[in-house]
């Protein structure tokens, strides 16, 4: 069995890799230990939120599918922070989680080019080249079964060595109800991969027939729900209510009662876990001033009444999650349905790879989602789209697909891994990104979809609506260039002069020239949204541009960093580590100085 690209693992880093590389023309196999498992979503019900939705909204403009599957899927949707500026608007919905993985399942069976095959991988298949290079093969399964190929992307979430732990019970496993690949761990190691460890939790889920919701607080979705995907304009969808209610006193002292239970704090988890998602036993010890945490009761889907308890992730034994939810408002009588529980697994550090997410180690090896130490359906989503497009690009000898960070998010989480590293489960935020103000989720696709279609990614479609909108914009940008507003005290200005304004809205602009109702909502935010930011935004242009200009400034892989004398021991060992394409990429590294990089910089000038 000989294929140009392998995926393997079949969540939502594997199933946006297997999809990217079949788009792209090469004839893959994803290998998933469980197809009926693919893009399961293993926690939270949901998709998106703040830089989270942005991501999704990118994964998208690159003709990925996570946008369209959740449109389809979705049964609430939110625009998170509307009160505040576009940059910081973030789209999120609750998902049908069956619905989800299902729809996303035949999606990759309709592909051409692409193969679905239920094997657990074991070994990863790697030759030396004469020079002592090493190089990827192929994969070997449970089965015995040997699948060629010169490009494998690694996709496999939390099953590398994964350990489940309810309270003081442990079990081996990937996630609750699926075996571990531990024998994939071994071969990584033998392949001078390093491996370390990191953990993350899931909440208890709850028959919703046996929760009392009339003393809840419903939480809503929005009355015009906004799509994810570029190629839809609007969503017609019945919605389902969340639910909210509070941990208080009682819940707390259960707790406090037993943390000596809990795998955190009794010494039988050593590993770090999401600072920004911690568990219910965390919060406790590290917000001890609080009187109660808010939870939100999260329907699964609109064919059970299975719902996710969000805000209660929590590893503490069966008995005490039992007792903790009997004493929660609306859950006196609730029947817990699943257990809650927290997985420990192994990931490869990230600066272990290129830019291009190859491995350095392992020519021909890739690596996307959580083994890269990252968390979240979205932040894997986007991995395993460029992971597999830079697979197939350096199957055809094309340089690969880097995004810049000033392009996108999904260039600042790359570039963020590759040369910092991390000491804990990555999750993207706004504050992450310096030039967020362009990193609007609403112009994804003006900053990708032209890089995208360059790319092969992006179909015909997509490209046909993304040009009529890109058409509409520079038509409605014109129109209010050459309009003419009188003012109250003579004179006139252009229409994007008055729009500029701050007090301006484009309710007073749609009053005074009906012609621009003519245009869709996105065409008018996106031309709004641009005006209103124009001053911010060229002030940013400078340091784009002197980043650029250090972009310019390549590194060879073989420099001898050991070699410059006016360099800093520390900055030697870092840059030796780190290996950064560029003088911009060197900048970033932990512990590098700016007298670092101007020795640097004079260095490589000379010669």
């Amino acid at each position: 069995m000989k294929f140009d690209v392998i995926i393997v693992g079949g969540g939502h880093a594997g199933a946006e890799a297997a999809a990217a590389a079949a788009r792209l023309g090469a004839k893959t196999a994803l290998l998933t230990s469980n197809l009926d498992t693919i893009s399961q979503m293993s926690c939270n019900p949901a998709i998106g939120g703040v830089a989270k939705g942005q991501i999704v909204r990118e994964v998208d403009a690159l003709g990925g599918l996570m946008g369209e599957i959740i449109d389809a899927t979705g049964i609430q949707f939110r625009m998170l922070n509307r009160s505040k500026g576009p940059a910081m608007h973030g789209p999120r919905a609750q998902a049908d989680k069956k619905a989800y993985q299902f729809a996303m399942k035949e999606r990759l069976e309709n592909l051409e080019n692409l193969e679905l095959h239920q094997e657990l991988v074991e070994e990863l298949l790697v030759e030396q080249r004469p020079d002592g290079k090493p190089f990827v093969t192929g994969v070997k399964t449970m089965l015995g079964e040997i699948y060629e190929a010169p490009r494998v992307v690694l996709t496999t979430g939390t099953f590398l060595r994964g350990i489940l732990h309810y309270g003081p019970n442990q079990f081996p496993g990937g996630r609750a109800g699926d075996m571990p690949a531990n024998k994939l761990s071994q071969t990584l190691e033998r392949a001078g991969i390093r491996l370390a460890r990191f953990k993350t939790g899931t909440p208890a889920r709850l028959n919703g027939r046996t929760i009392d919701y009339s003393n809840l607080s419903p939480h809503v979705g929005d009355e015009d729900p906004v799509p994810f995907s570029f190629l839809h304009e609007t969503l017609q969808v019945e919605q389902i209510p969340c639910w909210i209610t509070r941990t208080n006193a009682k819940v707390h002292q259960i707790i406090r009662e037993n943390l000596h239970r809990a795998p955190m704090y009794s010494g039988q988890i050593n590993s770090t876990g999401p600072r920004y998602c911690p568990s219910i036993e965390t919060k406790i010890v590290r917000f001890s001033d609080k009187e109660s945490h808010q939870l939100y009761l999260e329907p699964e889907g609109r064919h059970t009444l299975e719902v996710y308890v969000n805000g209660l992730s929590t590893s503490l034994p069966c008995d005490v999650q039992r007792e903790m939810i009997r004493n929660i408002e609306g859950l006196e009588n609730a029947q817990i349905m699943r257990y809650a529980y927290a997985i420990e697994y192994d990931f490869a550090p990230p600066e272990q790879l290129h830019p291009s997410l190859e491995t350095k180690a392992i020519e021909g090896l890739f690596f996307a989602g959580q083994i890269n130490g990252t968390t979240g359906y979205e932040e894997a989503a986007g991995q395993g789209l460029l992971a597999a497009a830079n697979a197939v690009r350096s199957l055809n000898g094309q340089d690969p697909l880097i995004l810049g960070r000033e392009e996108a998010y999904l260039g600042v989480m790359v570039d963020d891994l590759v040369t910092k590293g991390v000491d804990e489960p990555y999750r993207m935020f706004t504050s992450r990104a310096e030039h967020r103000l362009r990193l609007r989720g609403d112009n994804a696709d003006r900053r990708l979809t032209e890089i995208g279609w360059n790319a092969g990614l992006v179909d015909a479609e997509r490209w046909k609506i993304f040009r009529e909108k890109m058409d509409a914009i520079e038509q409605l940008a014109a129109f209010l260039r050459e309009s003419r507003v009188r003012l109250p005290a003579g004179g006139t200005i252009s229409a994007e002069e008055y729009l500029r304004r701050p007090e301006v809205e484009w309710s007073e602009i749609a009053e005074r020239f009906p012609q621009v109702k003519e245009f869709s909502l996105r065409v008018t935010e996106q031309v709004c949204w641009d005006i209103k930011y124009s001053g911010y935004l060229s002030r940013q242009d400078a340091s784009v541009e002197r980043a650029r200009k250090l972009q310019k400034i390549r590194i060879p892989d073989d420099f001898d960093y050991f070699a410059i004398n006016q360099l800093r021991m520390e900055a030697k060992e870092q840059l030796s580590r780190i290996r950064p394409q560029t003088i911009d990429q060197a900048s970033r590294i932990r512990g590098i100085t700016p007298a670092d990089l101007a020795v640097l910089v004079l260095v490589l000038r000379k010669h």
